[in-house]
């Protein structure tokens, strides 16, 4: 398995021949576009997998590794319960090997106003029959007995788990080829052909696939991708630098999170850090286009992201990045096949203080890697997953906001259900995409 971060030189796995049609083509080979492909294929359909660089390159394989139902939105929760037990069965069908441990998952309160947060959400985990409880101060340091910091309590979901995202993908990739879903990496899609009103193929750099039915999971990239097939989502990505240390090991093994840090335990007995509330954000042509709909957004929270300058080059939202291209021109896609954003330096330096301070009798902790990602985001934090009525065919999951990677196998299994007419079990009302053209409110919900 590669260090961290993948690049375009890292090769392929999944060389496959395009074929000339097949049921579903999925559009993205992050965790979202994997699980929707498995679970897709055990359905019964043919299912084609295209990824333009490779299987858990970009965020997918660059997240915190979480698996949390604890803070999740409301509307979100029921859905996390799901993940978490096909977690524990994608687990057992992959022999363990994706690094899942059931570790917890706790959030320190700086002051009572933020255990008073925690307190409110508690009736949500109480309906789903999450674990979640409040920590007093004495709970909180009998967990954490090695840190030193005097947090007032918090809030702790011993059922919640972590596993290591890019080993984990990856494997779920292994397993659908298994099955049966034709994976191809390094072959991107240019775009979605139609006729009589609906979808009729997807376009790639190597040929064309006719298919009645597109899934489109393209993270970061996927409001470029279906802005040029004449769909508008307002979508933008923020930049998020992780560091991975050598520590030695501490009492607690799960995750957890205050306003300076997050952490967790990592497989290989160090652990992954970022900071828990800060990202940064490029600004581009989408970020004026977006604006009105991302202010309820900026206005909870004003402090919370760093404005830096325009994209590097090539970047979805890139000041020179193309919007419109024809289907036979080479795409932005092909032009970067792997989103590997530069982390910021300072702060994955700052981070590894942070994590000696809060826990100086750990000993020496030392900087082994460091990765950043672009995380989709959308304006009220939670995806779309829906149907594009305009385009009949055409299903959308993407704008996760950090949240794809732990509720990932639910929403394929959800993608299948909806893509082969099933009912999904659950209310999809928020997640719709008209909720950006039927002027409803940006509703950020209960999140913590």
């Amino acid at each position: 398995m590669p260090e961290f971060p993948i690049s375009e030189t890292v090769p392929t796995e999944h060389g496959n021949t395009i074929p000339s049609d097949t049921d579903v083509v999925v559009i993205g080979g992050g965790v979202i576009g994997v699980c929707a492909a498995l679970y897709l294929n055990r359905a019964g359909q043919r299912v084609v997998l295209l990824e333009k660089g490779r299987i858990a390159g970009e965020q997918s394989s660059r997240n915190w590794g979480w698996i949390r139902q604890q803070g999740r939105d409301p509307d979100e929760l029921p859905i996390m319960v799901e993940a978490a037990r096909l977690w524990r069965e994608l687990s057992t069908q992959t022999g363990g090997t994706i690094g899942l441990v059931q570790g917890g998952l706790t959030y320190m309160a700086e002051d009572a106003a933020k255990q008073e947060k925690f307190a409110d959400w508690l009736p949500h985990a109480k309906a789903n029959g999450v674990d979640s409880r409040l920590l007093s101060r004495t709970e909180l340091a009998d967990l954490m007995p090695e840190a030193r910091r005097d947090w007032v309590g918090g809030l702790h979901t011993a059922s919640d788990m972590h596993a290591e995202p890019l080993v984990a993908v990856a494997t779920f990739a292994r397993l659908a080829a298994q099955e049966g879903v034709t994976i191809i990496e390094g072959c991107a899609a240019r775009g979605i052909e139609q006729a009589a009103g609906r979808v009729v193929a997807v376009v790639t750099e190597a040929g064309t696939i006719k298919t009645p039915q597109v899934v489109v999971a393209g993270g970061a990239w996927s409001s470029l991708f279906l802005r040029n097939a004449g769909v508008s989502i307002p979508q933008l990505s923020v930049r998020e630098s992780v560091v991975a240390v050598d520590a030695p090991p501490m009492t607690y093994k799960g995750g957890g999170a205050d306003r300076t840090i997050a952490f967790r335990t990592r497989t290989d007995g160090g652990y992954t850090l970022a900071m828990g509330a800060f990202h940064e954000f490029f600004i581009g042509p989408d970020a004026f286009r977006a604006f009105g709909k991302f202010w309820t957004q900026l206005k909870s929270d004003p402090f919370g992201t760093r404005f830096l300058p325009g994209a590097p080059n090539g970047y979805p939202d890139g000041w020179g990045t193309a919007r419109r291209w024809a289907l036979d021109d080479i795409t932005p896609f092909e032009k970067l096949r792997v989103l590997n954003p530069t982390p910021n330096a300072a702060n994955c330096a700052g981070l590894v203080k942070e994590f000696a301070t809060l826990f100086p009798d750990l000993g020496q902790v030392r900087a082994k890697a460091t990765w950043a990602g672009m995380i989709d985001t959308m304006p009220d934090l939670v995806p779309v997953v829906d149907h594009i009525e305009d385009v009949p065919g055409l299903t959308v999951a993407t704008g996760m906001s950090g949240h794809g990677f732990g509720i990932g196998p639910a929403i394929g299994r959800i993608l299948a259900d909806m893509v082969t007419g099933n009912a999904t079990g659950y209310d999809l009302a928020r997640f719709r995409f008209s909720r950006f053209t039927d002027k409803s409110k940006m509703d950020l919900g209960l999140a913590i």
